[in-house]
């Protein structure tokens, strides 16, 4: 029996689902698109006249209750929400991990001034305070919330600054490491940088989230971002809207929450942003030989520096020794592959410079506090309704 649903979301929303729920075609999952962003009185009538089997929207102010109203009873699943309604299966960004990942990664890169940029939002607060606690008490730490951009469509950049937030921007001590919620916010601070005369990354560093390539690579600076795994995303939505459309009964009492894959490190925040140039050529030859069977030896001897010299500058600027770095690169490309593709961790320990998945193992298990093997499992299981 061929299964008609219908997606009701933004264009942005819908490219980042698509790869992922193309496969339940195959499965008799008929998809039928409306945009969210039209008046309810057309989503009512259009919806009237399809009829459809199940329903698939994304989360917005209002509109999301509105469009619940109107169709009871239909299978449904909300994406991008923790937010949780009788009978209808949410799933969303684990966003308070979403803000420990730029935490995490400014706390590597060094930095000891944070920020965050949020928009007023509920996974904004989510993900702001996933970031602070992911930092040391010794740090300073400022938040500034910019409204406006819910009257924004997503790639659009239009917003123009407050005063208030220039003038926030303008005190904050530098170097700072500033985490914007979204990306479309972290490219309006790239701007107002610029116009501010504030240099990026030297004098402030920005990851923003969702790894949206449409913004990220037009924003100049190219923007850093936290990614997430929208494949796993979709496919979740997808499985729980085939199991739904056939009878079965699913338990909605909880979203699921699908975790970030790591940060995307692009111009806008990289650990090359140093004014030594012995850490600059250090940490370029540590991440472009990743894949390599190399030591901190193997560095000196080819950057033709004394070891301890090096040892000093990451100790003094990244807290941290060089082959405690190139652990901390390995096991971020890591952790990308395993959620990213179905390579086997002993293929996986290879690309990422182990070479053996039992020392990969033991690596990853010192920083991430699991195995590889569990930390797959675990975004597998999040994918299961």
């Amino acid at each position: 029996m061929n299964h008609q649903v219908a997606i009701v979301m933004s264009e942005v929303f819908l490219r980042r689902l698509i790869p992922s729920l193309t496969p339940f075609v195959h499965r008799q999952q008929d998809y039928r698109i409306l945009s969210i962003h039209r008046p309810l009185e057309e989503l009512e009538r259009l919806l009237g006249e399809l009829q459809p089997n199940g329903l698939i929207t994304e989360w917005l102010p209002q509109t999301t209750e509105a469009i619940l109203t109107l169709n009871r009873g239909i299978p449904t699943v909300i994406v991008d929400t923790d937010y949780g309604y009788p009978g209808v299966l949410s799933v969303d960004v684990d966003d308070w991990a979403v803000g420990r990942e730029a935490a995490q990664t400014f706390l590597r890169s060094g930095y000891r001034s944070f920020a965050c940029l949020g928009n007023g939002m509920p996974y904004s607060d989510q993900r702001i305070e996933g970031f602070q606690a992911a930092l040391t008490n010794q740090a300073a730490f400022a938040i500034h919330t910019e409204t406006g951009f819910e009257r924004a469509q997503y790639g659009e950049s239009f917003v123009r600054p407050s005063a208030a937030f220039e003038r926030w921007l303008a005190q904050l001590p530098k170097p700072v490491a500033i985490f914007a919620v979204h990306d479309p916010l972290g490219r309006f601070l790239c701007g107002v940088c610029h116009q501010l005369g504030l240099q990026v990354p030297e004098e402030v560093a920005v990851i923003g989230a969702n790894n949206d390539e449409l913004v990220c690579g037009l924003t100049y600076p190219m923007l850093s971002s936290v990614a997430i795994p929208w494949g796993t995303l979709g496919a979740t939505v997808g499985e729980a809207m085939q199991r739904f459309v056939s009878g079965e009964q699913l338990d909605c009492s909880k979203p699921r929450l699908i975790p970030p894959s790591g940060v995307v490190l692009r111009h806008s925040a990289n650990h090359f942003a140093v004014d030594d140039p012995l850490l600059r050529r250090a940490m370029s030859f540590l991440s472009e030989r990743l894949q390599d069977p190399i030591n901190v030896g193997t560095m000196c001897d080819e950057l033709n520096v004394a070891r301890r010299t090096v040892e000093r500058k990451f100790k003094e600027h990244y807290r941290c020794t060089p082959w405690e770095m190139l652990c901390q690169l390995r096991v971020t490309q890591a952790k990308r592959l395993l959620v990213e593709t179905n390579h086997s961790v002993a293929l996986i320990s290879q690309l990422c410079g182990f070479n053996d998945p039992e020392r990969m193992a033991v690596v990853f298990k010192r920083l991430i506090g699991e195995p590889p093997t569990h930390y797959r499992k675990f975004y597998a299981a999040a994918m299961s309704p």
